[in-house]
C-alpha cells in the first residue's frame, strides 16, 4: 500500500513572506548589519538571501521557527532634527549612548601630543554646563588659566563674564566655555598649526558632546579651527555660519576688545544676535 501526504491547501505568496521573515530574524539576531532579497521569479522557489557581514559570522545553525523568534520592535520612522543629546538608531543599529565630556576629558589624558606640555603648568579642559545651549570657544589658556586650569579667568575672561551676564543676562555657570587649545603657548604666542592640530579632535568632541543650540567663535584661531576660513574678522564678525549643523557667530576675542574698546558696539550687536536666536519671543 502505498501512503501520499497531501501539503497544507494555502497561498504560495504568503508562505513564502513567511519564511523570508523568518530568515530575516535570525540573521538580524545572530548580529549581521545588513540583509539583501535577491528576487526570483521560479515559481514557488525558495527566496535567496545575500548576507553582507561587517564581521566573520558564527557557524550558521537551523533558525528558529517563527513562533520561537524573539520579536522586537520595527524600527521608527524617520524623525526630526535631534535635540540635546540624542542619537537615531535604526534596526540594525545598536544603541549607543553619545560621548561625555567626562570621558573626552580622559582620552585627552595627560596630554604630549604637541610641544606644548613642556611648558604648561595645568591643561585648560572647559568649564560650564555640560547640557549649555550656548558655547564660548577661545583661542587658548593664558597664565592665569594656565595656573588656574580654567578658562578664561583673566582679565579677558572678566570681559568675557561682563559679555554673558551683564549683556546676555545669562549667568556664566549656565554656559560652557573652552578653547582650540588646552595648554597655554609660549608668551601667550598665536598657536601653531601642528599644536591646533593635535587639539582639534577635543574641541570638536567636546562641541558634539554638548550639542548646543548657539557657538560663539571668539576671535581668528577659533574661525579658522573650526569654519576653516582665513578671512579677516571684520568680514566674518556678526554673520551666521554652521559647525556640524549648530549655528555658529562670530565675534570678536575679549583680549582684542581690551586692546581696542572701539569694537565693543560691533561685538554687541553680535550678542544681541545670538540672544534673538536663543530667545526669539522676547
Amino acid at each position: 500500500m502505498k501512503w501520499s501526504v497531501s501539503a497544507p491547501m494555502g497561498n504560495p505568496n504568503q508562505a513564502d513572506d513567511r519564511e523570508l521573515a523568518r530568515w530575516l530574524r535570525y540573521y538580524r539576531d545572530l548580529g549581521f548589519t545588513h540583509l539583501y532579497r535577491r528576487e526570483t521569479h521560479a515559481p514557488q522557489a525558495a527566496p535567496s538571501v545575500e548576507v553582507a557581514m561587517a564581521a566573520k559570522a558564527p557557524p550558521l545553525k537551523p533558525p528558529p521557527s517563527i513562533e520561537a523568534a524573539s520579536r522586537k520592535p520595527a524600527a521608527s520612522p524617520p524623525a526630526p532634527p535631534r535635540a540635546h543629546g540624542a542619537q537615531q538608531t535604526g534596526l540594525f543599529t545598536p544603541s549607543a549612548a553619545p560621548e561625555t565630556l567626562e570621558q573626552i576629558r580622559e582620552d585627552l589624558g595627560d596630554c604630549r601630543r604637541c610641544k606644548l606640555w613642556q611648558g604648561r603648568k595645568n591643561i585648560v579642559f572647559g568649564s560650564g554646563n555640560p547640557k549649555a545651549e550656548l558655547v564660548f570657544v577661545g583661542e587658548g589658556p593664558g597664565a592665569d588659566e594656565d595656573e588656574q586650569g580654567l578658562p578664561f579667568v583673566g582679565r579677558a575672561g572678566q570681559l568675557l563674564t561682563d559679555m554673558i551676564e551683564k549683556g546676555l543676562k545669562i549667568p556664566r555657570a549656565d554656559v560652557y566655555i573652552c578653547n582650540i587649545i588646552k595648554c597655554r603657548p609660549p608668551g601667550n604666542r598665536k598657536p601653531e598649526r601642528e599644536e591646533v592640530a593635535a587639539c582639534r579632535q577635543f574641541v570638536e568632541r567636546q562641541l558634539d558632546a554638548i550639542h548646543p543650540r548657539v557657538i560663539c567663535a571668539l576671535g581668528s584661531t577659533a574661525v579658522e579651527t573650526l569654519l576653516g576660513s582665513r578671512e579677516s574678522m571684520g568680514s566674518l564678525r556678526g554673520q551666521w555660519y554652521e559647525f556640524h549643523g549648530i549655528p555658529l557667530m562670530v565675534t570678536y576675542h575679549p583680549a582684542f576688545l581690551l586692546r581696542d574698546p572701539s569694537r565693543k558696539s560691533e561685538t554687541w550687536a553680535d550678542l544681541k544676535k545670538i540672544l534673538a536666536h536663543l530667545h526669539p519671543s522676547s
